[in-house]
């Protein structure tokens, strides 16, 4: 491995106090070093913005949804080809790419680390496969339990206990790195054709509401030591008025990790709408931004809603039926046996339509309200509110009042009446930049204890260095060379190996999967309880002992993480 030495560096590296300092980073055997080896080999940054490695913490890279998408939208296969050239292999598709499309274009953009924001249990082989085949990030899966329903029993039994060790038992069944909760016992209900009205009103068979799982979730996760909170999709996902759900969802919170927060809370945008139906629809970010403010146990991503056209999908089955109800536009749903459900529908986002105007404001009202940057990181959901390949612009928004207001004159014109956009002078600077997509992920997901999201020595040397100059450039004035710049980094390194340089592909089969393991004492062992075998024999169309993933066949590299836990 060659090890280097990177002159004349702009660093920012929020997670060890460093704001545009100009320094050399020195790497060697893949990692930060204090000191250079004697054969590094040298590259001038020129003074560019140098930064950690991007960390994207929710987004939709693999797995059948994914796929489902692909094959359901010939249209935008058809859209964003590349030829194979320069070591890269032909590529295809805009908003659900290929997966070595999908990588190539992280790359690009100077982003190392993936989080697969969905994965149904009984299908995490398919995510698996296809994330082998994404080359240039590490990545991590989280994994759902929103309709688990040993799960559901065990919280409605009041043995949260119980429901730690069949969490532990999935997450080392299916290599996943979290717990995610979609629309928590929404897809229990869609099974009935229904959906979760209300959070504290208990669901049918198993007379347990969305709180008391909520909660019981929370206190499972922390008992199991897992590096990552509870990753909560909340119920009640793009309905007018849906913002007191989200409050009141982070009024359950409570405050019980030092390191990182209790509950990250994603795509937010979608859950900050105030009125009463479409006709009276606005933006609520405020009350919602007020109240992340005040619970520094909570996270948010933004979700932000780019115009044009994109493809949505999400374990919310209801949610999507109701999306197809609006568009009337070919659409999809799934039902996964006893542990969730999915849609996928392809959707156009219009600058001119009123409420996908007021759907843009929001998620940029969230970002520039939210005082601290480290409890609001920058997401599209991709590719819900947009593709990821949108983040630029998004931070030339977030930078640039400027722009902002060029882009609010282009927009439906009542947009003003029902949104607060207009009146937000904040702009954000490289620092805040590099906490919303790289230190505040990393903490959020717990990987800034593995050596992500910051420079400091021992991290990996996952570095990206942007044609940017810092000292040179007004952000706010000159927004267009920020967005280009922050499109295509002068070079991306991952590991210590240089995976990109300007448009160019240098690197292959690098990605790593990091997946957690808790060691629970022997009454929490599931994979011989009684119960649990007699749900899979009367119940699944797979045995037991055939549901695990095989690590040594699905992982090409795993990074396997060992939980102490509290049971």
């Amino acid at each position: 491995m060659t090890d280097y030495i990177i002159k004349n560096a702009c660093v920012y590296d929020p997670a060890n106090n460093v704001a545009g300092e100009i320094r050399d980073i020195f790497v060697v055997d893949g990692k930060i070093a204090e000191e250079p080896s004697a054969n590094a080999e040298v590259i001038d940054a020129g003074g560019c913005l140098t930064l950690p490695g991007g960390i994207d913490s929710h987004t939709h890279i693999c797995g059948t949804k994914v796929n489902f998408g692909r094959y359901m939208s010939p249209e935008d296969m058809r859209a964003g080809r590349a030829p194979r050239k320069n070591g890269m292999r032909a590529v295809s598709g805009y908003s659900i790419p290929t997966t070595y499309g999908n990588s190539y274009r992280y790359a690009h953009m100077g982003y190392t680390t993936l989080t697969e924001g969905a994965m149904a249990p009984l299908e995490a082989r398919h995510t698996h496969e296809e994330f082998r085949h994404t080359p240039l990030q590490d990545g991590l899966v989280l994994t759902l339990f929103d309709g688990d329903w040993e799960v559901m029993r065990a919280i409605a039994n009041g043995d949260v206990k119980r429901a730690a060790g069949l969490i532990a038992w999935r997450l080392n069944a299916v290599k996943g790195y979290g717990v995610k909760l979609t629309n928590p016992l929404g897809a229990e209900m869609w099974s009935w054709g229904k959906n979760v009205e209300c959070i504290r009103k208990p669901i049918p068979n198993f007379n347990l509401s969305p709180v008391e799982f909520i909660t019981g979730m929370i206190e499972a996760n922390e008992m199991l030591g897992l590096p990552h909170s509870i990753h909560l999709h909340c119920n009640n996902l793009g309905k007018p008025g849906n913002y007191t759900c989200t409050i009141g969802t982070m009024g359950l919170v409570p405050d019980l990790n030092e390191k990182r927060q209790t509950a990250y809370l994603t795509h937010v945008q979608f859950h900050s709408y105030g009125g009463s139906g479409w006709s009276d629809f606005c933006s609520k970010s405020e009350p919602v931004a007020n109240m992340v403010n005040r619970r520094p146990q909570v996270t948010i991503d933004m979700g932000q809603v780019m115009f044009g056209r994109t493809t949505t999908m999400t374990a919310d089955g209801p949610m999507e039926f109701n999306l197809y109800r609006l568009h009337q536009d070919k659409w999809s749903n799934h039902d996964v046996e006893m542990e969730t459900a999915s849609g996928v529908i392809p959707v156009m986002y219009r600058r001119k339509n009123l409420v996908n105007s007021i759907m843009w404001a929001i998620g940029l009202e969230l970002a520039l309200l939210v005082e601290n940057p480290w409890q609001c990181l920058l997401t599209t959901d991709n590719p819900n509110g947009a593709p990821f390949v949108k983040y630029p612009e998004i931070i030339g928004l977030l930078m640039s009042k400027e722009y902002r207001d060029k882009e609010f004159a282009t927009v439906h014109k009542s947009t003003g009446k029902r949104t607060c956009l207009a009146a937000l002078d904040r702009e954000l600077g490289f620092e805040e930049i590099a906490v919303m997509t790289r230190a505040g992920q990393a903490r959020a997901l717990g990987l800034d204890q593995f050596g992500k999201g910051h420079l400091g020595v021992g991290a990996d040397a996952d570095i990206a260095v942007y044609p940017i100059r810092p000292d040179r450039i007004d952000p706010s004035k000159q927004y267009a060379e920020i967005i280009r710049g922050f499109a295509q980094t002068k070079f991306t390194m991952k590991g210590g190996v240089l995976v990109s340089r300007d448009d160019v592909i240098l690197a292959d089969d690098l990605n790593r999967t990091f997946w957690c393991f808790p060691k629970v004492p022997a009454a929490y062992e599931m994979s011989r309880d009684p119960e649990l075998i007699s749900v899979f024999e009367k119940y699944y169309t797979i045995r037991m002992e055939n549901y695990p993933v095989d690590e040594k066949y699905y992982i090409k590299r795993s990074m396997k993480i060992e939980t102490e836990t509290a049971l």
